[in-house]
């Protein structure tokens, strides 16, 4: 008797398992950081049989990008649709359907926010139009249920919302489900019943303070670069790019760095250096836990509309640094958001550390979210907005009260 062949059959989800090891390359790696062989060779596959499901990488990215946003809006149009008594409830109701979402994509939901700007601009377009609708339907409920709301305010408002909610992409640590569910949907409840004081209207006096100062060629090359990579991302930009911008050829900006990447690490080590004096200043001059917290959200704020662009740069560039270099940041930065932890622990609690890690890492999202919908513009009554904003967001509705450090000098 002859011996059977086995046919091997491809699986009936091969697309979708594509489409879920590129997105979760991406978001870790980035756009450029990842290759169309390194995704095939991840699920089993040769690169010709990838591009039976995706011509190229681009489309694979655009797949995941567009995915995400789609879920998101999916899941609270399909909200909409169940029965609710009150405003309050389908207020509750849309905040756990993106945070749902959201967890169900922990690992890729930050793809869109750090890497759009890889995206051709018809395509950035749609999937902007695709969030923008997401946080029309939050706002609509949210001015259903607090009618006297100027737009503005139900804008920054939401915002802030699924900031708080898209920041548990941007770290590692871990709740149970429920507790998570439940963390999350009490942040976004004080953030979403907050008083935001009156925003002073912008003059022609109004000028962002320059994030890095000027003073010799070195200084000029970080500025210039970091302008650059803002505006077109890091692999876009080259060192004769960044030298022609700060006055230099090539060969001179190697006379102060050995690289881009040295460039990029010099700048973020920079701004860590900054903010940690500040925050020693900070710390020094307050004598409760709660005041020091409050002190620090002052100045973390006042530094981030300083230098919104290296704020940017360090979110969406720092996977882009060899691994010895993000390590060592990462590092810096985990640091600084313990010592946050420890002092919401010690005003709250009945908060765990793990609690306080995700309660700390929200109210530092939402600052560059809701700035960029400011643009920046470092009035005192913005800066004083987004103070309100993180400390609702870190004291919950029955500590926090109302801030008015720094309300004439702008910190």
């Amino acid at each position: 008797m002859a011996e059977r062949t086995e046919i091997r059959r491809r699986p009936k989800n091969r697309r979708a398992q594509i489409a879920t090891v590129a997105a979760e390359a991406f978001s870790e790696r980035g756009y450029h950081g990842v290759s169309v062989d390194e995704i095939a060779s991840t699920v089993g596959i040769s690169g010709p049989a990838l591009y039976r499901h995706f011509p190229n990488k681009y489309a694979l990215f655009l797949h995941a990008a567009t995915d995400l946003a789609t879920a998101l809006e999916g899941a609270i149009t399909d909200d909409a649709d169940t029965p609710a008594a009150t405003a309050a409830e389908r207020l509750d109701g849309q905040i756990l359907a993106a945070i749902r979402t959201t967890v169900a994509n922990r690992r890729t939901a930050g793809l869109y926010r750090w890497e759009s700007r890889y995206l051709d601009t018809g395509d950035r377009e749609c999937i902007r139009a695709t969030i923008e609708s997401v946080n029309r339907r939050i706002g609509a409920t949210l001015a259903e249920l607090r009618p006297d709301l100027p737009q503005r305010d139900d804008v920054q408002i939401c915002v802030a919302l699924l900031s708080v909610i898209g920041s548990i992409t941007v770290h590692r640590s871990n709740l149970p489900p429920k507790r998570l569910e439940r963390l999350l949907l009490d942040a976004c409840r004080t953030v979403s019943r907050v008083e935001l004081p009156p925003p002073a209207e912008p003059t022609a006096a109004s000028t962002r303070a320059p994030g890095i100062p000027l003073s010799n060629k070195r200084e000029v090359l970080l500025n210039e670069a970091i302008v650059l990579f803002h505006a077109r991302g890091y692999h876009e930009v080259s060192i004769e790019e960044i030298g022609s911008a700060a006055g230099i050829n090539a060969s001179g900006v190697y006379r102060h760095f050995a690289g881009k990447s040295d460039l990029l690490a010099a700048a973020f080590h920079r701004a860590a250096d900054r903010l940690t004096v500040a925050v020693s200043t900070a710390l020094g001059e307050s004598t409760t836990p709660q005041e020091a917290l409050r002190a620090l959200v002052a100045v973390y704020v006042r530094l981030s509309f300083a230098q919104s662009e290296l704020m940017s740069v360090y979110f969406a560039e720092i996977g882009s640094l060899p691994s010895a270099q993000r390590t060592e940041l990462r590092n810096v930065q985990r640091l600084n958001i313990e010592e946050w932890a420890r002092l919401l622990g010690e005003t709250r609690t009945e908060l765990s550390a793990t609690e306080c890690r995700f309660l700390v890492h929200a109210a530092l999202s939402l600052v560059l979210d809701v700035g960029r919908v400011m643009h920046f513009d470092p009035t005192p009554g913005n800066e004083l907005r987004v103070r309100t904003l993180m400390l609702a967001t870190l004291f919950g509705e029955a500590n926090v009260a109302p801030d008015h450090a720094g309300e004439d000098t702008g910190g």
